[in-house]
């Protein structure tokens, strides 16, 4: 699941981003698109600071609460956060 670096795969965090996304937004996962919006999906200010959340504690990092806004598709989000080393703050 983790490099030796340490850092998160792209193979672990899309499924599981897409079912974080799908529960938030209760949506079937399978009609999550990875490439597409969040807002699109109804992923509002609160969801998008819980996800922000869930993924603090997943990743074990510190990161902005407007990460879901920065990158604001699950894609841009998996991106970003293969390069974030777990257990530090961008």
């Amino acid at each position: 699941m983790k490099t030796n670096e340490n850092r998160p795969t792209a193979e672990h965090l899309r499924p599981w981003l897409v079912e974080r996304v799908a529960e938030f937004t209760e949506r079937d996962p399978a009609t999550i698109d990875p490439a597409a919006p969040l807002a699109g999906f109804g992923l509002d200010s609160v969801y998008a600071l819980a996800l922000c959340g869930e993924i603090e504690d997943h990743l074990g990092v510190t990161l902005e609460p407007t990460i879901v806004w920065d990158h604001p598709s699950v894609d841009a989000l998996v991106a970003f956060l293969c390069e974030v080393p777990a257990g530090t703050r961008p």
